[in-house]
């Protein structure tokens, strides 16, 4: 192997995997970094292993953050420039001859959940101090705020399959899955940054970090010279690991036992901080007196695990790969949380046999976490904690998930032919994450009945696609308007249905705001991406930063739709990079509140123009069906600044009630069915045609209500 040395190797600590390792290798065992060229390591491993290709397997969930290279992260995302980025990292490594596996997180074990919910609340901190800095500066943050664009990994999945190359959404953790991929197809080794794979026996591990992708030069971490440098066996990695504080085995668990090793450690140095003292102390504990109980004793008598023997133990085990054994644990006890029910939302093993290869294969959406177990999440979004005019998202979009949960659960009534409950952990301000949302499936309006998932799924008959595309379209309640869509290209067709819903669902939205969507969504197809990067914005407006993260959580939306539905829309024809780009829109959204005519908006296409106006006028017209009449409201250069006293010193918080007509149990506010109007009971929601807001005054005085708006 090819060693390249450099002075110092700084390493970004990680979050993820084990506490402090990522920092303590860097600084107290600089052994375990080594500088490797993978180009050079793929030929050597080609010469030793003829006729085998090399192949890296990518965490792509650790990777997201460095793959988001463009300048500007904030507007909703930069999407055309993205595409370009991957493509340019892909087309580095088949260069070198290198084949890329990449792997999605496609579940949240319950024994993460904590540390997932941890995360996501200290995410929606950061993502207030994003919206004030914007407030105050009208400026983007620098990249020390950065947060990943909303919807970043779901676009990722596809992005990548539609760029040929082999994608994986994970059935458990993604970790334990790369680890294994790696061991059992003699992969050259892992590219990711979580400090698991320094704990896992598996293939070497890569730091996505540290690449340099021109020359494919990057770290490469050592887990036999962390051994070595520790004086232990790569069998007691685990070990190490649990005791430290990992995603499974909370810090705080072990933090006397830890303390009374640091107090009994007599090489501590005074140079090195309490981590780097702390890790050795452990590591010659488990090496001073563990090992001389080794195989002699359970863990529980070597330890003070008390009522937490049986996380530990799960936590040892968690590390090891298919036909690995642990030394330290005389018994391998099941994975399976007490906590957790394995609950099979559907009965035909074949739907959900079909299902579950879509789901491994990056090919749906959430379908088959919905069949196979009923639960959800979604992560944070950059939303505005204190906009009273806009809802979060995973309100606004509750009720198209409700019919959606609805056509996959329908054959799965019990025998009071109601529909399993969803269990959704979806993110938003006031929402504390406690407990999951139960989520009441609501039932689709199709003239003629619902079509059963066999159906939709598995049926060749020409007839069923335009029933797929009929049944898309009542999720969103635009069965109505499906001739005047189906006349529309699809991703056309796609960009109406989400701005219709929209409108429907939130009065606050304008013609100004319509305009902007629409105009920036036809003014893209005329720009390449590096066009759209070298686009300047005089500021940014955080009500726009907000609409833009509402539009792409709406996409996810229509892609979960589709899914459910048997695709009667290609997944490419509802990519964020065929309609939206951060940027653009804030640039056309700031143009429209200004009072700038179409033509301006359009940059003096004409036959942008015809389309324009055909499209304003489907949507317009879909809406005044329902009653739903848009106005203008120009903003100009207001940047919605309302005085900083009462918007970030008052009292004032979004109590974020659903205001849908719809049925759902939030345990974090207590057992109460919200948004029950005049048009629903208990056990019966009907369409109650109510508006999301009443007169002004009084939703200030009361806080956020929110109530659904379909058509009568």
């Amino acid at each position: 192997m090819i060693v390249y040395q450099i002075e110092k190797i700084n390493i970004t600590t990680s979050t993820m995997g084990v506490r402090g390792l990522h920092g303590f290798v860097a600084n107290a065992c600089p052994s375990v970094c080594t500088v490797v060229n993978l180009k050079e390591m793929a030929e050597k491993y080609q010469i030793h292993q003829p006729g085998c290709i090399p192949v890296i397997v990518v965490d792509a969930m650790c990777c997201l953050r460095h793959w988001y290279t463009p300048e500007s992260w904030v507007c909703g995302g930069q999407w055309l420039e993205y595409l370009s980025v991957l493509e340019d990292f892909i087309k580095a490594f088949t260069t070198a001859g290198i084949k890329l596996v990449f792997f999605f997180d496609g579940v949240v074990e319950q024994k993460k959940r904590h540390e997932w919910v941890k995360r996501r609340l200290r995410n929606n901190k950061e993502i207030s101090r994003i919206f004030q800095f914007m407030k105050t500066h009208r400026r983007q943050p620098g990249r020390d705020m950065f947060f990943i664009p909303s919807g970043l990994a779901t676009f990722t999945r596809f992005a990548l399959k539609s760029l040929g190359q082999e994608t994986v959404c994970s059935l458990q953790e993604a970790d334990y899955e790369v680890a294994s991929y790696g061991l059992q197809n003699n992969c050259l080794g892992i590219l990711g940054e979580d400090t698991d794979y320094l704990i896992f026996n598996t293939c070497p591990y890569f730091s996505i970090s540290k690449l340099h992708l021109d020359c494919l030069v990057t770290v490469m971490f050592s887990r036999e010279n962390l051994c070595h440098s520790l004086g232990l066996n790569v069998t007691d990695l685990p070990l190490l690991a649990c005791l430290l504080g990992n995603d499974t085995v909370p810090e705080g668990m072990l933090e006397s036992f830890r303390q009374k090793c640091l107090s009994g450690y007599s090489s501590a140095k005074q140079n090195n901080d309490k981590r780097t003292n702390t890790i050795l102390a452990v590591a010659d504990y488990i090496t001073r007196v563990l090992h001389l109980q080794q195989g002699l004793k359970d863990l529980e008598e070597m330890l003070p695990l008390g009522r937490n023997k049986t996380v530990f133990c799960r936590g040892v085990a968690s590390y090891l790969l298919p036909g690995q054994q642990s030394p330290w644990l005389l018994q391998i006890p099941s994975l399976e949380t007490s906590d957790k029910q394995e609950v099979i939302m559907w009965s035909d093993p074949e739907i959900l046999q079909v299902a579950k290869e879509h789901h491994v294969q990056a090919e749906s959406y959430l379908v088959y976490n919905i069949l196979s177990s009923g639960e959800i999440e979604c992560s944070n979004t950059l939303e505005d904690e204190f906009d009273p005019e806009l809802p979060g998202q995973a309100l606004i979009f509750r009720p198209a998930r409700q019919h959606i949960y609805s056509l996959l659960l329908e054959d799965s009534k019990d025998a009071c032919r109601s529909c399993p409950i969803v269990k959704e952990w979806f993110v938003y301000f006031g929402n504390q994450l406690k407990q999951p949302e139960l989520v009441q499936p609501i039932k689709l309006d199709i003239p003629g009945g619902i079509p059963s998932l066999r159906t939709l799924w598995l049926s060749q008959d020409a007839e069923v696609q335009a029933q797929r595309y009929s049944t898309f379209l009542a999720c969103f309640h635009l069965w109505n308007e499906r001739e005047e869509l189906q006349a529309l290209e699809n991703s056309l067709a796609a960009l109406c249905c989400l701005l219709i819903y929209l409108l429907w669902q939130v009065d606050a939205f304008s013609l100004e705001d319509l305009n902007a969507f629409i105009a920036q969504t036809l003014c893209l197809r005329g720009k390449s991406a590096a066009q759209l990067s070298g686009l300047q914005l005089t500021h940014v407006d955080s009500r726009a930063v907000q609409l833009g993260s509402l539009f792409i959580r709406g996409l996810t939306t229509l892609i979960l739709a589709n899914s459910a539905c048997g695709f009667p829309f290609r997944m490419d024809d509802l990519m964020a990079w065929k309609m939206f780009d951060g940027k653009l829109f804030q640039q056309k959204y700031q143009q429209s509140h200004r009072g700038c005519s179409v033509e301006e908006l359009l940059e003096g296409n004409k036959y942008w123009l015809t389309e324009f106006q055909n499209l304003k006028s489907l949507i317009c017209k879909a809406c005044m069906k329902n009653n739903r009449v848009l106005q203008s409201r120009q903003r100009g250069n207001e940047f919605i600044r309302e005085s900083e006293s009462r918007r970030w010193g008052s009292s004032f918080q979004r109590s974020h009630q659903p205001r849908f007509s719809s049925l759902f149990h939030n345990p974090n506010q207590g057992h109460q069915w919200r948004g029950l109007g005049p048009y629903t009971s208990r056990f019966e929601t009907g369409p109650s045609g109510r508006r999301y807001r009443s007169e002004e005054q009084s939703q200030k005085r009361r806080g956020f209500q929110h109530t659904l708006r379909w058509p009568r």
